[in-house]
């Protein structure tokens, strides 16, 4: 620890230091991800996982139809909705995934506010 979290850590009060050491566990992926399914967007997350595995679904019965196709111009509707599922399945994890992300920077922020409030709150330096 630098001479900085050392003085952070003695401007806190007990519970303060209990809520900070709660937030600097580890969190694994599940929980991260878990994570996501709470809070005001929560229903979007939803919307986005069910959409996500839809797309697979029609991706992958698109592929299959592909190989089945009987004329070049069937194979390559088949294969242009394969790609079109896929496309979208990949943006929908990409969407999840940045909203991860933003929640963890979200408690990064949270804690650093919360430090430096209380610095704030006692007058230290």
């Amino acid at each position: 620890m630098t001479d900085l979290d050392h003085r952070l850590r003695a401007a806190l009060s007990a519970d303060d230091e209990a809520f900070l050491d709660s937030l600097e566990k580890e969190r694994g992926l599940f929980a991260q991800i878990g994570e996501s399914f709470r809070g005001p967007m929560r229903a979007m997350t939803v919307i986005a996982n069910v959409a996500v595995l839809i797309a697979t679904a029609v991706g992958l019965w698109s592929v299959w139809k592909m190989f089945e196709a009987d004329t070049t111009r069937e194979l390559i509707l088949w294969a242009a909705a394969g790609w079109a599922a896929w496309t979208l399945q990949i943006g929908l994890k990409q969407w999840i995934w940045s909203r991860i992300q933003t929640l963890s920077v979200l408690r990064e922020l949270k804690r650093l506010e919360l430090r430096l409030a209380r610095i704030e709150e006692r007058g230290n330096p």
